[in-house]
């Protein structure tokens, strides 16, 4: 700002008025000062802003404040104009003047380096990229096994077959003691089976989506009872059709974006088609579930083993299939039971492959690990009951 005096009465900054001056003439260190101007221009509003003179004006006392600076604010130096003739070039900045630099994004960590005395050196090799601006996205578990070489399929253990294999017996047993204590067991697989696939789908928690497939696979079993096996077609796929329709308004009343809906309506249809296909087990005849869940039971169970995969397939196969023989020697199918026994163990393992996919978590395999192979197998034990039957 310039440093020139005001003179006369202030007259206030009219913001719709006419300017009545020119700005100041730049005036080179050789010229003499510049006259009085004439009277009229005294009582004109001054030129406040940053001139072009590099010869210092004649300023007033420090010690009036009207003409001191504001507190707290720093004082810049008026605009030097260079390279023109007569202009001298410009100077070092002295050496207490604060230096304003932009830090580095991104420095190394330092390192003492050997031999220095205690010095310290720049690490060469400190493990980290370069600095980004949009981040990196989180690398998962099945993207660091692929690029460790280790395959991203890791299967339930042999802790989730011993559930399979406990569930299993449990539909075994009470489809010989009667329709209605084979829901006991058929409800709590519904249970697991709707909220293992919400989980193995990576929605957790998804407490709506998982009451809603739930209710349908109970919709579907009150239905079964209330019309009885011959009419079981009906009723299961009677409430599985209401239970898509339900979903679909459901999900169209939803504020999310078009691909968050799109992705919870597959998985609410499916996670309620399996919880409801699973009735299929109160639908079969009695025998056909006995032998079939025994099937499951030890097919999943010869699956856990510590085999390559290709000989523990062929071995749980063999294993569903002996089961059924054994079973059935119990039941009025027979020998016709090894057939039961193997649809069921191939439609349990692909419910096991599933459960498997892309290196799921441990809360998957207790969940969908468990539930899939029964849920799956349930079409094959009442298609091959009523065809063996």
């Amino acid at each position: 700002m310039s440093n020139q005096p005001y003179e006369g009465q202030y007259e206030g900054y009219d913001p719709y008025g006419q300017p009545q001056q020119r700005p100041p003439q730049r005036q080179s260190p050789q010229q003499p000062p510049q006259q009085q101007p004439p009277e009229w221009q005294q009582h004109t509003q001054q030129w406040e802003g940053q001139t072009w003179e590099t010869q210092a004006q004649p300023s007033t006392p420090a010690t009036d404040p009207r003409y001191l600076p504001p507190q707290g604010y720093q004082a810049y130096p008026e605009p030097q104009t260079y390279g023109t003739a007569g202009q001298p070039l410009p100077q070092e900045a002295p050496a207490s003047a604060p230096a304003r630099e932009w830090a580095p994004a991104y420095q190394p960590p330092a390192q003492q380096a050997p031999g220095t005395g205690g010095a310290v050196a720049p690490e060469a090799d400190s493990g980290y990229g370069p600095p980004t601006v949009t981040g990196n996205a989180r690398v998962t578990d099945a993207q660091r096994a692929r690029a460790e070489g280790r395959s991203p399929i890791i299967e339930p253990g042999i802790q989730p077959a011993a559930l399979t294999a406990v569930l299993g017996l449990l539909l075994s047993g009470t489809a010989a003691i009667g329709q209605y204590a084979l829901v006991v067991p058929l409800v709590l697989l519904q249970a697991v089976t709707a909220a293992g696939w919400f989980r193995l789908n990576g929605m957790w928690p998804a407490r709506q989506g998982i009451a809603l497939a739930f209710l349908g696979a109970v919709t579907a079993d009150v239905a079964l009872l209330a019309a009885g096996r011959e009419n079981a077609p009906a009723a299961i796929l009677g409430t599985l059709g209401v239970w898509v329709l339900l979903t679909l308004v459901l999900q169209l009343r939803s504020h999310a974006d078009p691909d968050t809906r799109m992705y919870g309506l597959m998985a609410t249809v499916t996670s309620a088609a399996l919880a409801i296909v699973a009735t299929g087990h109160l639908a079969a005849e009695p025998d056909a579930v006995t032998v079939g869940a025994a099937a499951v039971a030890v097919a999943v169970l010869a699956r856990a083993l510590p085999l390559p995969t290709a000989a523990s397939v062929v071995v749980a196969l063999l294993a569903a299939a002996g089961a059924g023989i054994a079973v059935g020697g119990m039941t009025d199918l027979g020998g016709k039971g090894a057939f039961l026994g193997l649809g069921a163990g191939v439609c349990a393992l692909i419910g096991h492959r599933v459960a498997s996919y892309d290196y799921p978590s441990r809360f998957v395999h207790f969940t969908a690990g468990v539930a899939l192979p029964l849920a799956a197998a349930a079409p094959a034990v009442y298609l091959l009951g009523r065809a063996l039957g």
